[in-house]
C-alpha cells in the first residue's frame, strides 16, 4: 500500500486551499472581523495539536507545538482580538474530532497527517494574503512564516505510519478522512457565519 498516495487522495477531496473561505482570503476578499472570527475560533483548534504530536510520541514536536500556540495568540493580537473558546458548530466538531483523534497514536498520525500534510500551502497562501491585501502589524506573520516552508513533519509522520502493523493501517487512513473533513467543515462554518 503507497500510503503516501492513499491519504493524498483522500486530503484532495477536501484540499483546503480549494476551500472558498482561503480563496477569499487570498483574494483580499474578507473583512478584518472574519480574519477576528477566524483567529478567535480557530485557535482553539491550534491549541490540540501538541496534543498529537504527544499521543504519536514526539515531545520535541509536541514542545515547538506549544510555542506555535503562543504565534497563533500573537496573530489574534495583531488583529486586536484574543483566542476564545469556539462557538461555531463546525468549530466545535472539528475539536471534538481533534480530541478524539488525539487520544491514540495510530488515529492521531493519520489526523496529524491530514493537517501537517497541507499546511505548509496553506500557510504559505495565508502569508501572501496579508502581505497583498490587509493593512496590519508584523505580529500577524510569524505563525505562516514559519509554517509556510516546514515539511518535515509530514514526512515524519508518513514514516511512522510506514512502520505501523498492517491491521493499523486501515485506522489511519480512516481518521486522516475524518480530520479532512473536520478542518473543510470548520472552515465552511466560520465563512456562512463571517460571510454569509
Amino acid at each position: 500500500m503507497d500510503f503516501k498516495q492513499t491519504l493524498a487522495s483522500k486530503i484532495a477531496d477536501h484540499n483546503l486551499l480549494d476551500h472558498p473561505f482561503y480563496q477569499a482570503w487570498s483574494a483580499g476578499e474578507l473583512s478584518i472581523e472574519t480574519l477576528r472570527a477566524y483567529a478567535r475560533e480557530y485557535g482553539a483548534f491550534i491549541a490540540t495539536i501538541p496534543n498529537g504530536w504527544e499521543a504519536v510520541g514526539d515531545a520535541e514536536i509536541a514542545a515547538e507545538e506549544i510555542e506555535h500556540i503562543d504565534l497563533w495568540a500573537d496573530f489574534a493580537t495583531g488583529l486586536e482580538t484574543t483566542v476564545s473558546e469556539a462557538e461555531i458548530p463546525q468549530v466545535k466538531t472539528l475539536l471534538d474530532t481533534a480530541n478524539s483523534l488525539f487520544s491514540e497514536r495510530a488515529t492521531a498520525l493519520g489526523a496529524l497527517y491530514a493537517f501537517e500534510a497541507q499546511q505548509p500551502a496553506t500557510a504559505q497562501s495565508k502569508l501572501e494574503g496579508l502581505k497583498a491585501f490587509y493593512q496590519l502589524p508584523k505580529a500577524v506573520e510569524p505563525y505562516f512564516e514559519t509554517h509556510s516552508d516546514n515539511e518535515h513533519e509530514a514526512e515524519q509522520l508518513l514514516e511512522s505510519i510506514a512502520a505501523l502493523p498492517s491491521e493499523s493501517h486501515a485506522t489511519v487512513v480512516e481518521a486522516c478522512e475524518q480530520m479532512s473533513v473536520a478542518l473543510w467543515n470548520a472552515l465552511t462554518g466560520i465563512h456562512d457565519a463571517e460571510c454569509a
